[in-house]
């Protein structure tokens, strides 16, 4: 799996640091191969947005699925994929970014050596 320079770093907030290597993976309850650290979370912003790092391993593929409730911004911090929205086909690379409007299908499947995506949910998914 690749390297992550996101692992090893932290969030600065107004009263405190989050040190990302001490927030703990949590497996998708739905999709295997995908796991999140939920790095900012609602009770940080007031509900207003939430920051996850979500891995998707080689091979393995964030289904289709929309949130109701929520946009959802992804930036790539490494590694490749293929994102489908609403029948839409971007690659993902390190620096792209994707808009995933609130209650629009999206898919994200994984190249060979995995994505790393920095995902921000407006409002906070949890």
């Amino acid at each position: 799996m690749l390297n992550n320079p996101f692992l090893n770093s932290h969030i600065a907030l107004a009263d405190a640091d989050i040190c990302c290597s001490e927030v703990s993976w949590n497996p998708h309850p739905a999709f295997t191969g995908v796991a999140l650290r939920h790095m900012v979370t609602s009770g940080h912003t007031q509900g207003r947005f939430s920051i996850h790092l979500v891995r998707v391993d080689p091979g393995c593929v964030l289904e289709t699925h929309n949130h109701p409730d929520n946009w959802e911004f992804h930036s790539v911090v490494s590694g490749s994929a293929r994102c489908e929205l609403d029948g839409r086909i971007t690659e993902y690379a390190a620096g792209v970014c994707g808009v995933m409007p609130q209650g629009v299908a999206h898919k994200v499947v994984a190249g060979d050596d995995g994505v790393f995506i920095l995902a921000t949910f407006v409002p906070a998914l949890l």
